[in-house]
């Protein structure tokens, strides 16, 4: 049964993207990172390894595509901004992994949730703008 939800579940997110605006896509990404952020503190506190493993893994790659989606010559001093704070999650996440530690999991919570309501607060007539767009 939980196979069929996850299956069902994937194909829900991936319908979601194929129809979603690029604004759309990262705004998903940020919740997607934070929520594997909170399952993998999760899994650190009930002592299963191998799931906080994975679940970090996971919010780690989302936090690494979000860095690469940045356009640092149409971004200017924003995305410099974004390129540091994204690099200092990844350092954070890493810790937090390797050295079995809840505080910079919810440090990386919390600055995702702050990124990710400005971002949210980008009025709908610039969400389908892509870089070339600009």
């Amino acid at each position: 049964m939980r196979g069929s939800l996850q299956a069902y579940k994937r194909v829900s997110v991936d319908s979601q993207l194929t129809s979603a605006s690029p604004h759309r896509v990262i705004s998903m990404l940020m919740s997607g990172a934070i929520e594997r952020l909170i399952q993998g503190k999760a899994a650190m506190v009930q002592g299963n390894v191998a799931t906080k493993g994975e679940r970090l893994g996971k919010a780690l790659d989302i936090v690494i595509s979000l860095r690469s989606c940045l356009s640092m010559e149409d971004g200017a001093e924003i995305a410099v901004n974004l390129d540091a704070l994204y690099d200092y999650m990844i350092q954070q996440i890493y810790k937090a992994n390797q050295e079995n530690l809840g505080e910079p999991i919810d440090e990386v919570i919390e600055m995702l949730r702050e990124i990710k309501s400005a971002w949210d607060q980008i009025p709908a007539e610039y969400h389908n703008m892509t870089q070339l767009d600009v």
